[in-house]
């Protein structure tokens, strides 16, 4: 299924479906593509919203979780999207968990995957280097399971990304920003309904991450996905959808 990008003022994002909001959040390398068949399966009962999170273009200055925050804050103003219910993946987790905080009216359910804001496994202190498409065929592999679901494409794609200094540096600056920001303070106010989908094989946000996470919350419920590492949705889209399926039409 190929994903209809839309763009409006300084926004691009997809946007298919109709009636309950599914805001869906990626991660730092992360793609409008990563959630394909999430919205494959949802779009004809939902309406799935996607934003690209501007990563690579938002000013050097603002590179962090607060301007990620605030973008959030503005697209969904301009959409005017009530009762959202957030799904982040990794650091779209972080950016969820901060949204959700500030404007708790305006959010209806929670869900995270492979979510940071507690501790994650970062790629590396040289990460991203720049030229070695090796390096980082290596290292996107290293966030699945099986690493033949890095496809080349997939590889291209990030490698690309990594041969432009201003985008390393905004990548940087983000990853870093996550790292300092630990949130084991605040998500007990968290009262949403929370979902919990972690892969059991994740060795960038860890097992204990999610267990952290589920005692920290006090609504939410951990699911776990075997043969699974950092992005279930894409590994394992069936189970990821049947999983959330259960969670929408229980809570």
């Amino acid at each position: 299924m190929a994903l209809i990008v839309k763009e409006e003022k300084d926004f691009k994002y997809i946007d298919e479906g109709e009636g309950e909001v599914l805001l869906l959040l990626h991660g730092l390398f992360g793609a409008l593509s990563n959630w394909e068949e999430v919205v494959g399966h949802f779009k004809k009962n939902y309406r799935v919203v996607i934003p690209l999170l501007p990563i690579y273009e938002m000013p050097i200055r603002q590179a962090g979780l607060e301007g990620l925050n605030s973008f959030l804050e503005k697209f969904v103003a301009l959409k005017n999207l009530k009762d959202v219910n957030i799904i982040g993946n990794s650091l779209g987790g972080h950016v969820g968990l901060i949204y959700t905080l500030a404007n708790n009216a305006n959010v209806k359910r929670l869900v995270l995957t492979g979510s940071s804001g507690l501790f994650e496994n970062s790629m590396g202190g040289s990460f991203p280097r720049r030229g070695s498409y090796d390096y980082i065929k290596e290292r996107v592999a290293y966030t699945f399971y099986d690493p033949e679901t890095a496809t080349d494409e997939l590889v291209q794609e990030v490698f690309e990304t990594t041969k432009s200094i201003p985008k390393c540096m905004r990548i940087v600056a983000i990853a870093k920003s996550a790292q300092r920001n630990n949130m084991a303070k605040d998500i007990p106010r968290i009262k949403q309904p929370t979902l919990l989908i972690w892969g059991l094989n994740d060795t960038i946000t860890p097992p204990m991450v999610a267990h952290e996470f589920n005692k920290l919350i006090p609504n939410s419920k951990l699911k776990f996905v075997d043969k699974c590492c950092h992005a279930p949705m894409m590994e394992h889209p069936e189970k990821f959808n049947k999983i959330l399926d259960n969670f929408l039409n229980d809570n």
